[in-house]
């Protein structure tokens, strides 16, 4: 299936019915009084999440989405019936936005969570509402509003834990092969990724994590060139990045200036995506003699003067491959440690406006 992550739709909530100017008509009851009930309720638009959804190329083919129209009330003080709301599915990690105002209007991160889009119209009072002691058969009733109508931009933005990034032919697509379930294509030359992969990790028997695997980024992604920044804002909801590198390379470029560019390309797009933690991923090991691939990763990271942690891997023979998920997986645990010690902090903090 292609992978479409931005859409733009028409949405329209439904109409309040009209309310109703009716009178009483009784045998032997010389005086009726007005009896017009009021008109029911237009239809909402909802949106819904939906785990089993991975795109949205389903609005490529409907545009337009209309809620029900409220009936309209009738005599005897009776109601007119609600119109239904509808409910559209899409994948989690869609975020909502005024196409018009560029409003931010929410975000579905949540199998099963309803995001209110576009509120139906009111249903319009029937006449007996507006009876009174000077007025004893009033004719007035007034008509339903009339629901929203909103056009849409949906963007989605894959979830996941832990997003690998490298220039093509990096090893990314093998590597997510390697450690989940997930089978992206793989293949001997550039950008067989074209749309995100996301796997699976299992760490141990009731630990795991999400991994997303995002097309090869080359220099002037930020700017549009190749595929590069079209994906680049899946890696913003990411805790962890994995930057990968291929420990020999086809072209002359030295290792420690391809990562530089690729950082470079990161900070471009979002200064963001330059401050979350990103380890040092040197891939295909396999293909070099050991004391060679360790000698050039050496060289690398004391080039860089890297900090942050860093690993000889690969895929192929699943070398050093155990070491980078247990890290990983014992690292996103610490985080969420954090988040955890520091949402309670922030709960128990006084009300600034009390």
């Amino acid at each position: 299936m292609k992978f479409v992550d931005e859409a733009s739709i028409h949405i329209m909530a439904g109409k309040g019915g009209d309310g109703s100017a009716s009178f009483r008509r009784e045998k032997f009851i010389q005086y009726g009084g007005p009896d017009g009930g009021d008109g029911g309720k237009g239809g909402s638009v909802y949106l819904e999440g939906d785990s089993g959804l991975n795109t949205l190329v389903d609005f490529r083919h409907r545009r337009i989405f209309k809620a029900q129209n409220g009936v309209k009330g009738k005599g005897q003080e009776k109601y007119g019936k609600n119109g239904e709301d509808i409910t559209i599915r899409v994948p989690l990690g869609t975020e909502v936005t005024d196409a018009l105002s560029e409003v931010f209007l929410g975000d579905v991160t949540e199998h099963g969570q309803h995001l209110l889009v576009a509120r139906g119209g009111r249903g319009g009072l029937g006449n007996v509402h507006f009876k009174s002691s000077t007025n004893r058969a009033p004719r007035k009733f007034t008509p339903g509003e009339a629901g929203e109508d909103i056009q849409l931009h949906l963007e989605l933005k894959v979830l996941a834990d832990v997003g690998l990034l490298g220039f093509p032919n990096a090893g990314k697509s093998t590597l997510i092969s390697a450690v989940s379930a997930a089978r992206p294509k793989v293949a001997d030359y550039p950008f067989t990724t074209l749309y995100p992969n996301l796997g699976v990790v299992r760490v141990g028997m009731d630990s795991s994590f999400v991994i997303a695997d995002v097309p090869g980024l080359i220099e002037g992604a930020a700017e549009g060139v190749g595929l590069g920044v079209q994906f680049l804002k899946h890696l913003q909801r990411t805790r962890l990045l994995l930057h990968l590198v291929d420990i020999a390379p086809l072209d002359d470029m030295p290792l420690e200036d391809a990562i530089c560019k690729l950082e470079q390309e990161l900070i471009k797009f979002d200064p963001g995506l330059g401050d979350k933690p990103r380890w040092l991923v040197f891939t295909k090991t396999d293909i070099l003699v050991q004391a060679e691939a360790e000698e050039i990763a050496n060289r690398v990271v004391k080039a860089l003067r890297w900090a942050s942690p860093w690993f000889m891997i690969s895929s192929v023979t699943h070398s050093g491959t155990d070491k980078l998920v247990q890290s990983v997986g014992q690292a996103l645990e610490e985080m969420r440690e954090i988040e955890v010690q520091q949402q309670k902090v922030w709960e128990l903090e006084p009300d600034s406006d009390g």
